[in-house]
């Protein structure tokens, strides 16, 4: 399967070209120099971005994160050397672009415009790859690809993101998976949430997450038993059912990843968060998002590159697991 069906014609020659063999420094920044394409038609898999952060409790920042993420990809190239796989050559993937928003400040209409959104994504067959964006946009993304039923989840980050209503809305970024059990989108009892850890002051987030039934996986564990323990725990608990990533980038340590929201000390380091997404290999995965990078809290652009990189790791898992499927 090439991904040469969305090679681009130039507007000036008339001739076709391929976006990923133009210099690094040249064309429209495109996630992963993918193609950039204006049609679903014959597209595998969609890479999205999602620019809001209305749904943050602090700081925001989070809405520059795709097109920062779109620079940084730049560096990032066509084969995963740790992986074997050039996702290109498996799937047809282009850069949709973002989610246009009309109601700008209205956080309650952007929920429902990112649900319509990826809701023709979904229809179309096409799966998302996604950057955010604040962590409540998974939320929206969840009604529209889990409305058949519910799916289990990865959840990387340092907070559980189940707590309930806040300043009179239940539409933040410490929400999002609350509102996704509480309506039926997402089995508690196929979700792992790894990485855990910080501060609280109070404890109904984790205290809804475990009595539903979730898998949480605090970072003293996650030390004490390392990466590949924690590999194994995922791949039990999902199962072979559908299954989503969710990657939030504070469930690194801010020595990696300074440019997010809500950082805390103590997470994860880059290189285990690869070997971490690089074990799920081989899972029923149906989409995937990084979400919360901040690009104004990290002027060095170490964290969008940081973001470029996991997100292509997903990319590679959706693309080798949607291949297996078809096989």
């Amino acid at each position: 399967m090439s991904n040469k069906h969305y090679s681009k014609v130039s507007p000036t020659d008339g001739e076709n070209y391929d976006p990923m063999q133009e210099p690094r420094f040249a064309e429209i920044a495109t996630f992963l120099r993918a193609p950039l394409a204006d049609s679903l038609d014959g597209l595998d898999i969609a890479l999205i971005g999602v620019p809001t952060d209305l749904g943050v409790t602090n700081r925001p920042g989070a809405r520059h994160g795709p097109r920062e993420i779109r620079n940084s990809s730049s560096l990032i190239r066509t084969s995963n050397l740790a992986m074997g796989i050039n996702p290109y050559e498996l799937c047809r993937i282009a850069d949709v672009g973002d989610v246009r928003f009309r109601g700008r400040y209205n956080l309650d209409h952007q929920v429902e415009e990112i649900e319509a959104y990826f809701r023709r994504i979904h229809e179309a067959g096409v799966l998302p790859v996604t950057a955010g964006g604040d962590h409540s946009i998974t939320y929206p993304i969840f009604k529209a690809i889990a409305a058949d039923g519910p799916i289990g989840m990865v959840h990387i980050d340092a907070h559980t993101d189940t707590w309930g209503e806040v300043w009179g809305s239940k539409f933040h970024h410490g929400a999002p998976f609350r509102l996704a059990v509480e309506e039926g989108l997402l089995d508690p009892k196929r979700t792992i949430q790894i990485g855990i850890r910080g501060g609280q002051n109070f404890m109904e987030g984790i205290e809804f997450s475990q009595s539903s039934g979730m898998r949480v996986v605090f970072i003293e564990e996650f030390a004490e038993r390392g990466v590949n323990a924690i590999v194994e725990e995922a791949r039990r608990v999902v199962g072979d059912s559908p299954t989503y990533i969710s990657f939030d980038v504070d469930g690194l340590d801010p020595v990696y990843a300074p440019g997010t929201g809500t950082p805390e000390i103590g997470g994860i380091t880059t290189l285990e968060a690869q070997q971490l997404l690089r074990g799920l290999r081989g899972l029923n995965l149906i989409g995937g998002d990084v979400v919360e990078v901040a690009p104004p809290f990290d002027p060095s652009g170490n964290t969008a590159l940081v973001g470029a990189s996991l997100m292509f790791d997903i990319l590679c898992l959706v693309a080798d697991s949607l291949s297996s499927r078809r096989d």
